[in-house]
């Protein structure tokens, strides 16, 4: 089995619009229990905010069987909050996360974070699982 990962919300909502893209690829793993995501209740109220913005009209049995998929097959962990300067400070938890669970963040907003080795894009994250 591979290192845990850490899906920033960008992915998960990639995931649901487009099946067919690589960010569905790398939650389809997850929801086959093939890899481990780390997550903690403030990266879960961040997926559960960003999935019901009336823009994406996911529908609410979606969002669920979305959650419910982190709480089945997830770790839970509480991050160590880190100092790293960040672009964007709601995207902290992300990134302290994985640091605390020794974990790979994947995102599709690489500039969001600092340059990393355990932060990739999910291309980058499906090269590496190769």
């Amino acid at each position: 089995m591979t290192s845990p990962i850490v899906l920033d919300t960008n992915i998960l909502v990639s995931a649901l619009i487009s099946p067919d893209g690589n960010p569905a690829r790398i939650f389809n793993m997850v929801s086959e229990n093939l890899i481990k995501t780390i997550y903690c209740q403030e990266i879960l109220n961040e997926y559960m905010k960003v999935l019901k913005r009336p823009r994406f009209q996911f529908p609410a049995s979606l969002i669920a069987e979305a959650l419910d998929i982190f709480i089945l097959f997830g770790i839970y962990l509480q991050p160590v909050k880190s100092n790293v300067p960040m672009t964007d400070e709601s995207d902290r938890v992300f990134h302290d996360i994985a640091i605390t669970g020794s974990a790979i963040l994947i995102t599709g907003n690489l500039k969001h974070y600092p340059t990393e080795p355990f932060i990739l894009s999910p291309a980058d994250y499906l090269a590496f699982c190769s």
